[in-house]
């Protein structure tokens, strides 16, 4: 039984169709994969940033009170 025209043109419309899906859900697990890697590094170096900010904040306490210890034991 042969097809006619509009069915062949069906079926290369579908299976472009799906192609494109493939093609598209590819892009996604592959941007899916590369940004927990990119993420992760801007979180490393937040908690740097953090962390050399709360330790030069510790040392300026330490600081204050070595000195005003100092000068308490001095008296």
């Amino acid at each position: 039984m042969p097809r006619g025209r509009s069915t062949f043109t069906k079926r290369q419309k579908e299976q472009t169709r799906q192609q494109k899906q493939r093609e598209k859900a590819e892009r996604r697990t592959q941007r899916k994969q590369e940004k927990p890697a990119d993420v992760q590094v801007d979180e490393m170096a937040e908690l740097r940033e953090h962390a050399a900010a709360q330790a030069a904040l510790f040392n300026v306490g330490m600081e204050d009170s070595d000195e005003n210890g100092a000068d308490e034991s001095e008296r």
